[in-house]
């Protein structure tokens, strides 16, 4: 089984990364955070541009093929420079409709893949994602798929660019049977992988942000990152992205191959890759100091994507039990 990226895929991530470290992404944050979606909606247009949202979506709905691998690729960048929006929802509600088909997807499919609308979806929890922005609130209510009708009420969350909302149960029945139920579970696991792929990009940042100000913060008169204690923590905070790493791109082709322990090595995945993104998080704020704890510092941008990540799209404990389950 290979793990090694390809040459296409690099220029991938290269390009993702160029387009997103000249889009000013902490300043779309904070704005989305506060309410403006001006900015996110033109980097969710320049994504839509770059080809992200099609790796989710079939050919025969002008999308590129539902690539795993390569939206793994996509997505650690996406949590590298702390992209706001529903992401990874509008990524699992193009899987859902895909398996749903029907006049449906035919409406949202190619929109969702060009970038010019954006979606979110509620599966079993209690919130969707950003409904106040996205333009299609898809929600799974046993065997039927619904268009809701609104956002619902707002509730906060640890992340202030994660906006979370219940949408009510009112709105416009879209498809009903146990193809939805069937699709609402593969969709939940495009949705866990892609938050892996996610919490891994983010515990990359964290970790380059810290390697980083260890060498230019002193202590006694010497870099701080030169302390055989500093060393260690940022070690084994390496090893442990290292880690998730493989089994990140190990579930992305268990995704592509339909194998039938899919479920179980997107459970790994989510399980490595978000408790290493923590982890992360918690050795940046040590090291950083009082000034880690400061919003105004753009750290704090990823220091408050760790947690929710961790636990959205399937806890810690949650993947445990699918993993073992097999």
């Amino acid at each position: 089984m290979r793990f090694l990226l390809d040459e296409e895929q690099l220029e991938f991530a290269r390009s993702l990364d160029a387009l997103l470290t000249a889009s000013d992404t902490p300043g779309a944050a904070r704005a989305w955070a506060a309410g403006d979606h001006v900015p996110g909606r033109a980097l969710w247009s320049r994504l839509g541009d770059a080809g992200v949202y099609a790796l989710a979506v079939p050919e025969a709905y002008e999308g590129a093929g539902q690539l795993p691998v390569e939206l793994a690729v996509a997505f650690t960048e996406l949590g590298r420079h702390a992209v706001p929006g529903p992401v990874v929802e509008t990524v699992a509600a193009c899987v859902l409709l895909s398996a749903v088909g029907g006049p449906a997807a035919k409406e949202w499919l190619p929109r969702l893949a060009s970038g010019t609308a954006s979606a979110t979806l509620r599966l079993d929890g209690p919130y969707a994602l950003d409904a106040d922005v996205a333009d299609a609130v898809f929600t799974v209510r046993g065997d039927e798929l619904w268009l809701a009708a609104g956002p619902g009420p707002f509730h906060a969350s640890a992340d202030p660019a994660r906006r979370l909302f219940s949408p009510g149960h009112g709105g416009t029945l879209l498809a009903g049977g146990a193809h939805v139920a069937d699709g609402a579970g593969v969709a939940a696991d495009w949705a866990a992988f892609a938050t892996a792929a996610q919490a891994l990009g983010v515990g990359e940042a964290l970790l380059r942000a810290t390697v980083e100000y260890v060498k230019r913060r002193t202590q006694f008169g010497a870099a701080i990152g030169s302390f055989q204690a500093v060393k260690h923590r940022l070690a084994d905070t390496l090893a442990g992205l290292e880690f998730a790493r493989p089994l990140v791109h190990g579930a992305a082709l268990s995704l592509a191959d339909g194998a039938v322990r899919a479920g179980a090595d997107v459970a790994a995945a989510k399980l490595a890759a978000g408790e290493a993104a923590y982890a992360a998080a918690r050795t940046a704020l040590q090291l950083h100091g009082a000034v880690g704890y400061t919003d105004e510092l753009d750290l704090a941008l990823w220091l408050r994507k760790a947690r929710p990540l961790r636990d959205a799209w399937g806890t810690p404990g949650a993947c445990r039990a699918r993993v073992l389950a097999g």
